[in-house]
């Protein structure tokens, strides 16, 4: 018997096993999402016996009570170990993994599970919890039980909990790769019996369908007869037919008594019933028999389904890469081909500002022909003022003449007074050089944050990342730009340039006069004679008066140093301003640049380059769009098929 019962197991382990182990594969993958798997579905009345049932075939005791208990589905994965092995077990749902080895705890955890996900009280949820079993004193099986048939609600729950039942049920049941497990107990109608039903419904003739009669010992006197004939498949006929199992009643629980003992009962009961034990003799009765038909049942079931399974996993992945074909490509899956896709997006974000600060044309546009039209306005704005200050210069100079001068020679005057001009008049100019740097900043911004959202569309936390130190870096740049604007309009109040500098300002305006007069020399007679009436007039028609003004600017071209100061104030501070423009008109626009422009950039990418954090990479380029989800489903269910291809190639 040893030899014979060793050789058994050697098959099982060799033949069997591995064919309930790739479903159970698949299935932890989400494969029966995509197609429907070879399994074993548990469907009652409430108080069938179902819980009983499945205690007895796992060894540990499952949520009881009265109402509604199982309000999940819940998948029993036992798996038999070698003798002397210890016991341990895994419950998942959702994320959440938990392994143990304390066989008192699963009773606790199944609850909690079903807490996590359907609430406290009698809620249900459609979400399946997987409980794993590795026990020396199982056989290898997996089974999903399924919430009891309601028919009435209770008050507290849902008005819809029936047909919520009846819908969740149905979706595992109608499944021709379903095997239908129906409890139903013996001490009552059988033929109406709302789970019986409701597997003919699906399954017609019964060629899925196997029923376990349960409380065989609370069958009334007078009945046992026709019970037998139900339990010979003489009265509803089904293919796989009908088992007869006596598990441990309440009684029995609340006199603790052990699923070992309870198993030892259930042999003694068939052993000396009357009615019922030609079901023993036929292998038709208790657990230990019903373990093993299912055990067989699955895997026929799963040899006849693998064919069928492998091919429409081929034609699914075929469909699938079609879809996936519609989509741009997103992040990739592996973490160091994701860490590199996520170095190629933000260098490619990098390289973008770099160019753009650099002056290549980015989407179509060049940034510093927009800026370089600021920068024109703003000289034209400086070069504008040169008539306002001119005028306002000699209105000073009269003014000092009539108000000011006291006792000091003619060629004396008080330099304060001309000094505070220039750098009143200057100092006009400050709003303007802000204004530029304002109006740039904006441009800039702009332009940036057109890239970040070019870069990072399918990017919400890095777009977001980008806005916030695009405007963090902009905002204090445009501070300490504007910072050194004020302190180069406080230098300008220095009145100061090299005397080189000046003089040749200088000789500029003076060969610039005499250009004038030259030309007016060459040229008077075709000039507008209305406007030059009063030199013709005073010229009596000669050029005498021009040749002593030319005469007047060459002298004072030679000795302007030791002309009247005041006489030649204009003349000295139109050259001084001329200098402050050209010094501006370069100042400003060079500060902008280097501040909104140069070192933007440099902390820009520096803030991008410092989020190479490889445990935050999923959180980093999570796209968060529809699209994305829609791809990142199809790229989830090519990989679960993939897997099913490899495992279903080795059996097909």
């Amino acid at each position: 018997m040893a030899q014979s019962e060793g050789a058994f197991f050697k098959t099982w382990d060799e033949k069997i096993r591995p064919l309930i182990d790739v479903i159970d594969e698949l299935r932890f993958t989400g494969i029966h999402q995509d197609l429907a798997l070879p399994s074993i579905a548990v469907i009652g009345d409430q108080s069938s016996g179902k819980s009983s049932v499945l205690e007895a075939l796992s060894g540990v005791a499952l949520p009881r009570g009265s109402g509604m208990v199982t309000r999940c589905p819940l998948e029993l994965r036992l798996k038999k170990i070698k003798a002397g092995e210890k016991w341990r077990a895994r419950i998942s749902y959702n994320d959440k993994i938990i392994d143990f080895e304390d066989p008192s705890v699963v009773e606790h955890l199944v609850v909690e599970a079903q807490n996590d996900l359907a609430g406290e009280g009698c809620g249900m949820s459609h979400t399946l919890i997987s409980l794993e079993i590795l026990s020396p004193d199982v056989c290898d099986l997996t089974l999903i039980d399924l919430p009891g048939i309601i028919r009435v609600p209770l008050p507290d729950q849902p008005r819809d909990i029936a047909s919520q039942v009846n819908d969740l049920i149905l979706r595992f049941i109608e499944k021709t790769e379903t095997i239908n497990l129906v409890v139903v107990p013996c001490n009552v109608d059988i033929a109406t019996t709302e789970a019986l039903q409701m597997a003919k419904r699906v399954d017609p003739e019964g060629k899925r369908t196997l029923a376990i009669l349960t409380k065989p010992d609370l069958v009334d006197r007078g009945t046992e007869r026709n019970v037998l004939a139900i339990a010979l498949n003489q009265v509803i006929p089904l293919s796989k037919g009908y088992i007869m199992v006596k598990c441990r009643g309440q009684q029995q629980i609340i006199d603790r008594i052990s699923l070992a003992d309870a198993v030892k009962t259930e042999r003694d009961f068939f052993r000396n019933s009357m009615f019922f034990g030609r079901l023993l003799d036929e292998g038709r009765a208790t657990t230990q028999c019903l373990a093993a038909e299912l055990t067989r049942e699955l895997a026929n079931h799963i040899k006849d389904s693998l064919p069928r399974l492998f091919e429409q996993v081929k034609i699914q992945l075929g469909e699938n890469k079609k879809m996936l074909g519609q989509f741009s490509k997103g992040p990739p899956r592996d973490p160091q081909e994701k860490k590199e896709f996520f170095i190629q997006i933000i260098s490619q974000f990098t390289n973008q500002i770099q160019r753009l600060v650099s002056g290549e044309a980015i989407n179509g546009q060049n940034l510093y022909k927009t800026l370089r039209c600021q920068f024109d306005n703003f000289k034209d704005l400086l070069d504008a003022s040169k008539e306002s200050f001119g005028k306002e210069v000699k209105e000073v100079v009269v003014e000092y003449d009539e108000k000011h001068r006291g006792r000091e020679l003619p060629a004396f005057s008080e330099y304060r007074v001309f000094r505070s001009t220039v750098q009143e008049l200057v100092t006009r100019l400050r709003a303007p050089a802000l204004t530029t740097l304002y109006d740039v900043k904006e441009i800039v911004q702009a332009q940036l944050l057109g890239i970040s959202a070019t870069c990072f569309s399918n990017y919400p936390f890095l777009r977001r990342f980008a806005l916030r130190k695009i405007e963090e870096i902009q905002t204090k740049q445009e501070a300490i730009a504007e910072q050194r604007i004020y302190e180069q309009f406080k230098m300008e109040a220095l009145v100061y340039t090299q005397d080189g500098i000046i003089q040749e300002k200088i000789k500029e305006k003076i060969n610039e006069k005499i250009k004038e007069i030259k030309a007016l020399e060459n040229n008077w007679a075709e000039v507008d004679c209305r406007k030059n009436y009063p030199m013709i007039l005073e010229a009596y028609y000669t050029d005498s008066i021009i040749k002593e003004k030319i005469k007047e600017i060459e002298d004072l071209e030679k000795n302007w140093t030791e002309m009247d100061c005041r006489k030649n104030y204009p003349m000295i501070l139109e050259a001084y301003y001329t200098t402050v423009i050209q010094r501006l008109a370069d100042q400003v626009p060079m500060l902008v640049q280097h501040f909104l422009l140069q070192e933007c950039e440099r902390l820009l990418c520096g803030e991008m380059l410092g989020l190479m954090e490889p445990q935050k990479l999923d959180e980093w380029l999570d796209e968060n769009t529809e699209s994305s989800h829609q791809r990142n489903e199809l790229l989830n269910r090519q990989e679960r098929l993939v897997f099913a291809h490899e495992k279903l190639s080795y059996f097909c």
